[in-house]
């Protein structure tokens, strides 16, 4: 198990949605040269934020490492937001730490 989710699985459940989102959030600001101060928008397009496919693959790479699992490609293309991510990581990656957002809330 990656470090990540290690630290994950200490967490309440309602606490490793919080910690996941901030992790994806600050890879995806890195990529887009943002500061930690810009707020990402969480609902906005990949493409439309400007990412390139090049670099939307360097974040999931980093991704895949930090979390120790693989993400599938074509989820990053057609779930292009941090929101639809999320969904998929909690539901699919991930899936054994989150029983469903709904539990979380």
């Amino acid at each position: 198990m990656a470090p990540i989710a290690e630290r994950l699985e200490s967490l309440s459940r309602s606490e490793r949605w919080t910690a996941l989102e901030s992790i994806v959030v600050a890879e995806f600001k890195t990529a887009l040269l943002m500061t930690e101060d810009e707020e990402l928008p969480l609902a906005d397009s990949f493409f439309e934020l400007g990412l390139t496919s090049l670099a939307l693959t360097d974040v999931k790479q980093r991704l895949e490492e930090l979390l120790g699992q693989g993400i599938s490609s074509t989820v990053m293309f057609n779930r292009p937001t941090v929101e639809q991510l999320m969904d998929y990581l909690t539901s699919e990656v991930l899936a054994e730490l989150f029983d469903s957002r709904t539990a979380m809330t």
